[in-house]
């Protein structure tokens, strides 16, 4: 049940925030680093809508995935009470089940660390950003030719290099990050990477939990075949 709860909660933030930060960066960059709209066709619709495609999947996916592990959870932790209690034989097809849902939810593990590690890199670079702007501002700073800092999003790859104008200086970089669309994306990229860390964490917790189950029920069946066996008049 804390598992199911994470999850939902894990995958509804981070598809959720990520879904409108993606919305929020390309007004930002059609706004203010690739006024021509063929410079950044590409990312619009390989990155942007893709991305925004794939949040749908997955949402749609684990809403349904974490309820079949809910539901198989219940069940397998009855069939463990029972077979302790000696009520209830387990089958080797209600193993290979619970078998099956550790292999999946492992891999899901492993696919969602992928996403956890992705979903930080926006965070990165805004907080590079932020950073930047925030040091332009400071009046420890002293710098005597703010247009000398600028902020070029082309070598993140982002953007091709023939985009215009590319990049923002001085009190144009101010002006940006001033704006709600930056606001916005930066604190919503954050919420979306803690999203992703709590969906990984549920699925570990999912992991632990069948892998305890899967354990118990396999080892009880194999004490009850040796019990039989020498139970057996001679």
């Amino acid at each position: 049940m804390v598992a199911t709860i994470l999850c939902f909660s894990g995958v509804a933030l981070f598809c959720g925030c990520g879904h409108v930060a993606l919305t929020g960066t390309l007004t930002m960059l059609e706004n203010h680093f690739s006024q021509i709209t063929t410079d950044h066709a590409t990312l619009t619709i390989v990155l942007i809508q893709t991305m925004q495609y794939v949040i749908y999947g997955i949402a749609s996916f684990f809403f349904v995935y974490g309820i079949i592990l809910l539901a198989e959870g219940f069940y397998t932790t009855s069939a463990v009470k029972k077979e302790l209690q000696s009520q209830f034989k387990t089958t080797v097809c209600g193993r290979c089940i619970t078998a099956t849902f550790v292999f999946l939810t492992y891999i899901l593990g492993l696919a969602f660390l992928g996403i956890f590690g992705f979903s930080a890199i926006p965070v990165f670079l805004f907080y590079n950003m932020w950073t930047t702007c925030a040091a332009m501002k400071s009046p420890m700073a002293n710098i005597t030719d703010p247009d000398s800092i600028c902020v070029d999003v082309r070598q993140y790859g982002i953007i091709p290099w023939n985009a215009t104008p590319g990049k923002a200086c001085g009190s144009t970089l101010g002006d940006i990050c001033s704006t709600s669309e930056f606001y916005l994306s930066f604190h919503l990229y954050i919420v979306a990477c803690a999203g992703a860390g709590a969906t990984l964490i549920a699925l570990l917790i999912y992991m632990m939990a069948t892998t305890y189950n899967y354990a118990v029920l396999k080892f009880m069946s194999h004490g009850n075949r040796r019990s039989t066996k020498f139970s057996e008049p001679y």
